[in-house]
């Protein structure tokens, strides 16, 4: 990873070409896999692009619901990159993102809230809280008993899927107990909406402020440096003086307490109910998010605005370029291996 408070004379006098490159690079890589999809199904590339591309912006309905596919998948794509700014390997996010919903619902079943002004901070902060411990599990897995966090996150994903089950089949089901769903998150407790009657929730403004916290506290506090120290050699943090298990500790509980945001807005702004499969691997997507987007949490924004758009894109595709949408994951794959030969070549150069 590339510390960019740390900038060499020769980053400082590069060229403005070489500073555009690896967006021009994921540009051509993203062209050409679609290309490549229209072609195996047969029609127009440029009648694809359209498409595609009409499909995620072509009016305000899209765009709508291209932000709100990006709402989670930012926070869990900044929660990722605190994670691995610290040289952690987090590979939770998915279940954390799980166990965050069933956070939310637990609390509203033992307590209901009088108010929103109340309620909806409560409710995003249990969220925030139940993702954060369930992280927190793999980083002291890791400080303590050195159990490599990609195993131990891994398999909390299973655990997190398995207790999701069981929840909306037992202790958080509906009251009636026809369904394997939770009951309905209170009206008076949804995320409002910017554009009814589209899907476009007040997490976008969350989001918002996550990643501007998030760039403040990577770059501009003591903690922020700890964690980009402990990632870049944490041997030669700890001669430094830095307590890089706690920092571990913490900016494990970070990214996990992003990722049990995403799961909670996604809650009370878009499902309002725990259902089966209440993610489509907004964890998982989130990795590639955070790594196309270089770990910096602008890029990271922008990233996730890719493939937010991408997903919605690929209905589009689906349905009037008869494109199958499953092969708009063979574009978002070809994304990743762009961002990770860029990660490679900035490695070597």
């Amino acid at each position: 990873m590339v510390d960019e408070a740390r900038e060499s004379p020769a980053d400082l006098t590069r060229s403005p070409f070489r500073s555009v490159l690896p967006s021009l690079v994921t540009a051509l890589i993203i062209l050409l896999a679609l290309v490549g999809a229209a072609l195996a199904a047969g029609v127009s590339p440029l009648h694809a692009l359209v498409t595609l591309w009409a499909g995620a912006f072509g009016d305000a309905y899209a765009v709508s619901e291209t932000l709100t596919q990006t709402v989670p998948l930012l926070f869990a794509g900044l929660g990722v990159a605190v994670a691995f700014r610290c040289g952690v390997w987090n590979i939770g996010a998915e279940g954390q993102f799980l166990v965050g919903a069933m956070a939310v619902m637990a609390l509203l079943a033992v307590w209901q809230p009088p108010n929103a002004v109340l309620g909806i901070p409560a409710l995003v902060m249990a969220g925030a809280g139940a993702g954060a411990v369930w992280a927190g599990l793999a980083a002291a897995l890791r400080v303590y008993r050195c159990v490599p966090e990609v195993i131990s996150t891994i398999m909390l994903n299973f655990i997190a899927l398995h207790m999701f089950s069981w929840a909306i089949r037992g202790p958080l089901q509906e009251a009636a107990g026809r369904y394997p769903q939770s009951e309905e998150v209170p009206a008076i407790l949804q995320l409002g909406r910017f554009m009814p009657p589209t899907r476009l929730h007040l997490g976008f403004l969350l989001a918002l402020l996550a990643l501007a916290g998030v760039q403040i506290l990577l770059f501009r506090t003591v903690l922020g440096f700890q964690i980009r120290a402990t990632g870049q050699n944490d041997r030669a943090a700890r001669y430094a003086g830095i307590p890089t298990s706690r920092v571990i500790l913490i900016a494990m509980g970070i990214s996990g307490g992003l990722a049990g945001v995403a799961g909670a807005v996604e809650l009370t702004g878009v499902t309002f109910r725990l259902v089966e499969p209440f993610s489509p691997g907004y964890g998982f997507t989130a990795i590639a998010v955070a790594l196309v987007g270089g770990l910096k949490p602008y890029g990271i924004g922008a990233a996730a605005l890719l493939f937010g758009a991408l997903t919605v894109g690929s209905g589009a595709l689906q349905r009037s370029a008869h494109i199958p949408s499953v092969l708009v994951s063979v574009i978002q794959a070809a994304v990743l291996f762009a961002a990770a030969w860029q990660s490679a070549r900035g490695r070597k150069g």
